[in-house]
């Protein structure tokens, strides 16, 4: 069957025959407010670059912009600006409140989608909502600003802006030609029911490379066109490429510099800055602009009224100069063809899949292909400074990232969400990896290996969390994503790729070294870890010791290392099959697997397992320095992480591997004592190994909990803690420290790190997806001699795969239709529910309502939400009913 003409662009860009990779989503969504850009003494990020300084001021590591592009290395960008006649600036980007603004932590407060794209970026399709009133900047910070944690957040919906629908579609859509041949089309809609006047700013600019040196290699810079129709943008890197626009605009010019005189009262270090045009827009200064038509950014000038439900369509083409640029029907052409063989390239990865199913599925594609951003981070130039500017506090070399001077970031990173998490965050960049493998295996394995390269990785073989603390230990999931893509793969073509499991297994093996001597603190196999990942999870923060010097022992700290070690295992039999050296090193992990699960399903240090056989739960254990323990008994996520750490081995492959045999009869005879709650390691059923960390016998409590709707089991998936603290909380003394845990369905109710996530009751996605993962490994083992009751107590016995494709109905229910109409992921809205021009938009948030399933947190994370697509294709090919 011939291929897709997607796929062929994608088998050019593997192959380095065509370089479709060159020009893509690349451009941030925001720069400011991150740490690469904070130079401060204390590390507030969010004072130290604020949003009303991003239009003035001249980033050092990237820029940012509405929906727009960039080269691969982020030297040369295109957006566009819009004003509507009101605003006091330009909407250049999305606004949101920084995290002190925000009652609960940072947010977006603009509206904008991500309709389409594909994985060469060979056509993309962005929406941003544009009010025509004036946008209430100061409003929003005011009235968030008086809200407590316990309230709602404030939303630009909740002003009455849109009331009447006076707002414009601004679509922003982008079509390859070729690898560096991109037509631009911005699509306009008066959705209100009055004329309304917009201005339109296509904008072409470089990233300032050359303050921060004392002699720059070269400079770059835009110029007019001879014909006076468009710019011709020349660079070193990239050469000469030419921006030209339908119609005849106006061209006005300036450059990427600082605005000292606006921030400062400082003298400008150059004629024409950064935040010209709004003066020549919004101020009607004409002196702002170069009259030279000359710069670093330069911009077409498109001014029109509207009239009601009018389209005004603005067409720009940007390619090398050298190139033949028109604006006839062959353009508009371009667009019908990419759009056409984007649907196509769908069909061929999920035939058939119907409508509504796919809406979710493409719409999560999209938003986790338009999460793929230039990052730039260079620890050490970051501390230094530059040499052209003013030396930074000393300060900074006792503060952030000190011991991580050997990272050097410069790399196309899948975000974890575009606006409020613009950063690679580690395990976040593992769950989206795999997302990816769905349609693009090589980018998925790309991202995979990112962070392991040589530029991330610590001396010590620490993996980077995230800029905020590079630090910070996330859970272990490299080589769980590793081995997945390498199966997704494998099931697609029927060939997995060695050489990156391989390779990847290599990489791991220095990173697995680093858990096993830096976090098993006390040497007994049961692991701390710290925050992991879970934010507020726990009734103590768990990134720090109490004050009375207790430390905590952690379910699943101990969990993600056992499961850890198995993915381990797992990959190194499978290259065992070809490389038979391997199966030595299988056979220590193995090794390392059995004392993990008898420490935690064992009587430990203190005289308590972090079983707790009384609940039948995983619970964390107080560890006091006195070396008496008391278990934190918070029915958690925390909790279910055992039941990540679970293979079962195929009878050929227990046959031709006895090591899944010797080693457990090996502890049998020389480790009794750790071997009396592993008997389920010794069983095979029909000549199948299973090799779990929760015994079945455990597995069973577990499921009573985890599908009874009282505790974990919402009408949109598990939630990340038991329902039953909401009428219940949980409180613990030690010494004279005192705190409560309670159930909260939504936003944070505490201040805990940061207090912009929460872990204390919603729905998560990633979390889901390796319950479910967990779920059809026991279900694949057992099949039907391991039935329970879901729901708890309603008397329907399942299996386990059973069960498994009920929970991911009830999480791609979250997006689509109920049969009342409407899409539990937006709430009560009814704009958003009901209007025909926003009912079918989709948002992927961080987490979910654990009661009603509205969005919740950061609202474009695919980021790991896009995992849903997965479970949408597992249940199209399942023929299951959402």
């Amino acid at each position: 069957m011939p291929k897709d003409k997607e796929s062929l662009r994608i088998e050019a860009r593997d192959s380095g025959k065509e370089d479709w990779q060159l020009w893509g989503p690349y451009l941030s969504d925001r720069q400011w407010g991150t740490v690469r850009e904070d130079y401060s003494a204390d590390g507030d990020a969010w004072s130290s670059f604020p949003h009303d300084h991003a239009r003035s001021r001249t980033y050092r590591w990237g820029e940012d912009g509405l929906l727009g592009i960039c080269d691969k290395n982020g030297l040369l960008c295109f957006s566009a600006a819009l004003w509507n006649g009101k605003d006091p600036i330009l909407k250049e980007r999305a606004f949101g409140l920084s995290n002190p603004q925000g009652n609960h932590g940072e947010d977006i407060k603009d509206y904008y989608y991500h309709l389409a794209n594909t994985p060469t970026h060979s056509f993309m399709r962005g929406l941003y909502k544009y009010p025509q009133q004036e946008f209430p900047y100061q409003h929003l910070i005011e009235e968030n600003g008086r809200r407590s944690r316990l309230e709602k957040e404030y939303e630009l919906v909740d002003t009455g802006i849109f009331n009447e629908s006076r707002y414009f579609d601004v679509f922003f859509e982008y079509a390859k030609a070729a690898p560096d041949e991109m037509a631009i089309r911005l699509r306009i809609v008066n959705r209100g029911p009055v004329a309304a006047p917009l201005t339109v700013l296509p904008t072409l600019w470089f990233r300032n490379t050359w303050t921060w040196e004392v002699a720059p290699a070269s400079k770059p810079e835009i110029r007019l066109l001879p014909d006076g129709q468009g710019l011709r943008a020349h660079s070193t890197e990239l050469g000469d490429y030419s921006l030209q626009a339908e119609g005849r605009p106006e061209w006005i010019f300036t450059d990427n510099e600082t605005n000292d005189r606006r921030l400062y009262n400082a003298p400008n270090r150059t004629p024409f800055v950064k935040d010209a045009f709004h003066d020549y827009v919004v101020s009607g200064a004409t002196g702002a602009v170069n009259p030279a038509r000359i710069g670093t950014k330069a911009a077409a000038v498109y001014q029109r009224t509207l009239a009601p439900g009018e389209e005004w369509v603005i067409r720009l083409q940007l390619a090398p100069s050298s190139q033949e640029k028109s604006f006839d029907a062959s353009f508009d052409t371009l667009f019908a063809d990419r759009e056409k063989e984007h649907l196509a390239h769908f069909e061929a990865v999920v035939p058939g899949m119907p409508e509504e199913l796919s809406l979710v599925m493409r719409s999560a594609i999209a938003g986790l292909l338009w999460g793929k951003k230039f990052y730039s981070y260079q620890v050490n130039r970051w501390l230094s400074g530059d040499p052209t500017m003013p030396k930074p506090p000393a300060e900074r070399w006792k503060g952030r990232n000190v011991f991580w001077q050997e990272l050097y970031a410069n790399d196309v990173i899948s975000m974890p969400d575009c606006w409020e998490y613009p950063y690679f965050c580690a395990w976040d960049l593992m769950f989206q990896s795999v997302a990816f493998a769905i349609t693009d295996p090589a980018t998925a394995k790309r991202q995979n290996m990112l962070l392991q390269g040589e530029r991330y990785t610590s001396p010590s073989a620490q993996q980077p969390a995230y800029e905020w603390e590079l630090s910070d230990a996330n859970p272990p999931i490299g080589g769980w994503a590793a081995w997945r893509i390498y199966s997704i793969e494998r099931g697609e073509t029927g060939t997995g790729d060695r050489a990156f499991l391989k390779k990847a297994f290599n990489k791991l093996l220095l990173n697995y070294g680093w858990w096993a001597n830096r976090v098993d603190q006390t040497g007994d196999n049961v692991f701390e870890g710290g925050f992991l990942g879970l934010d507020n999870i726990g009734v103590f923060d768990r990134r720090y010791p109490l004050p009375d010097g207790s430390r905590i022992a952690q379910s699943d700290g101990t969990a993600w290392m056992a499961t850890f070690s198995l993915n381990m295992l797992n990959i190194a039999i499978e290259l065992a099959h070809e490389e038979p050296e391997f199966e030595d090193i299988a056979d220590k992990f193995l090794n390392d697997f059995i004392y993990l699960a008898a420490a935690i399903n064992s009587t430990g240090t203190g005289g308590l397992a972090l079983w707790d056989d009384e609940d039948g739960f995983y619970y964390d254990v107080l560890r006091r320095p006195d070396g008496s323990s008391a278990y934190l008994r918070t029915r958690s996520v925390a909790g279910l992480t055992p039941l990540f750490a679970v293979e079962s081995f195929d009878p050929a492959t227990v046959l031709k591997f006895p090591l899944l045999r010797k080693r457990y009869q090996w502890f049998e005879q020389h480790r009794p004592h750790l071997m009396a709650k592993l008997q389920h390691i010794k069983e095979d059923v029909d000549g199948r190994k299973l090799i779990s960390l929760v015994p079945p016998e455990h597995l069973r409590r577990i499921c009573e909990r985890l599908f009874d709707e009282s505790e974990f089991l919402s009408p949109h998936g598990i939630r990340a803690l038991s329902k039953i603290y909401e009428e219940h909380p949980y409180t613990f003394t030690e010494g004279e420290k005192t705190e409560t845990l309670a159930y909260s369905p939504a936003d944070s109710p505490v201040a805990m790190f940061g207090g912009n996530s929460n872990w204390r009751g919603p729905v998560w996605m990633p979390m889901n997806y390796l319950v479910i993962e967990s779920l059809q490994k026991f279900g694949f083992y057992f099949g039907d001699t391991f039935k329970v009751e879901f729901p708890t107590g309603s008397g329907v016995q399942m299996n386990l795969w059973e069960v498994s494709l009920e929970l991911e109905k009830r999480l791609v229910g979250i997006f689509t239709r109920d049969k009342d109409g409407r899409r539990p992921f937006n709430g009560g809205v009814d704009l958003f529910q009901n209007d025909p021009h926003w009912r079918d938009l989709l948002l992927f948030n961080e987490y979910f309502n654990g009661d009603n399933g509205s969005g919740v947190g950061a609202s474009h994370q695919t980021g790991w939400t896009a995992l849903v697509a997965k479970m949408c294709r597992q249940l199209h090919t399942f023929q299951k009913n959402i």
